[in-house]
């Protein structure tokens, strides 16, 4: 009985794992660029009692074994970047990727960092920043003087200045790609960082070699369905529930055990 006590005891720990998963994907359902994380799970050691194929007399063997399982533990969370609805702001430095890819950040530390959310922003010196202050890379400076700004849907950043009735391109927002995006660490404030998991970036020009291209005027909202994280907690409460009452079933059968004693 001590066992099962410990196994529907790890049951329980996995189920708290997938619930706070959960409960962070619905916290963030309204954060633009926000890409939901989904737990993996996996079994334990197996006790074995006897292995599959042994002998079980000397012309015959065990078809099966007795293999029993010592329970669950969370193997993974994983980020999934599937594109989240567009919604429009009409706010002229606002930018969604309609696609892969995901916009260059230059962090205080001399890194670089990378994020889907797209709500730009102008510093004092009229450079293009995240929320956050942080620069875009490659650096783009507003002139003052600008009355306007125009994003194509291949980065390319038109002004039009004050008393001219031409644009004037002052740069191009590039975009970046990795062969494992679930693999980039997540750092908070939208912003994820590159690992060993995630393989070394590969930037370009929004809609060439396989990158999405830009929508000004939009940004991509959460790709959290509230309808399936709610199914997958009812779920996962349903699970910790029944684990629970392993615990409380091998604590009876502790209990009436001693009894007879």
């Amino acid at each position: 009985m001590i066992r099962s006590l410990w196994t529907a005891a790890t049951g329980m720990s996995s189920q708290q794992t997938n619930i706070d998963v959960i409960a962070n994907n619905l916290a963030n359902v309204n954060t633009s660029g926000f890409k939901k994380s989904r737990a993996d799970f996996q079994e334990l050691l197996y006790q074995m009692s006897k292995a599959p194929g042994s002998s079980t007399s000397a012309d015959t063997i065990s078809p099966t074994g007795i293999q029993v399982g010592l329970g669950s533990r969370t193997a993974a969370v994983q980020k999934v970047f599937t594109v989240g609805d567009m919604y429009e702001t009409g706010n002229e430095l606002d930018i969604a990727i309609e696609g892969k890819g995901l916009l260059q950040v230059d962090m205080p530390d001399g890194t670089t960092a990378y994020t889907r959310a797209g709500a730009l922003k102008q510093d004092g010196d009229g450079r293009l920043t995240t929320s956050e202050g942080y620069l875009i890379t490659p650096q783009i400076t507003i002139p003052q003087n600008a009355t306007s700004i125009s994003i194509g849907e291949d980065g390319t950043v038109d002004v039009f200045l004050d008393g001219d009735k031409t644009p004037t391109e002052i740069g191009v927002i590039e975009l970046a790609t990795f062969s494992n995006e679930s693999g980039l660490r997540s750092l908070g404030k939208n912003l994820f960082a590159e690992t060993n998991s995630s393989g070394a970036p590969v930037t370009g020009v929004p809609g060439e070699n396989g990158l999405g291209t830009l929508a000004q005027g939009y940004l991509e909202g959460s790709n959290v369905s509230v309808m399936e994280e709610m199914v997958n907690m009812i779920a996962g409460q349903r699970a910790y529930e029944v684990n629970s009452k392993a615990v409380k079933t091998s604590d009876e059968i502790l209990q009436m055990t001693n009894n007879l004693v």
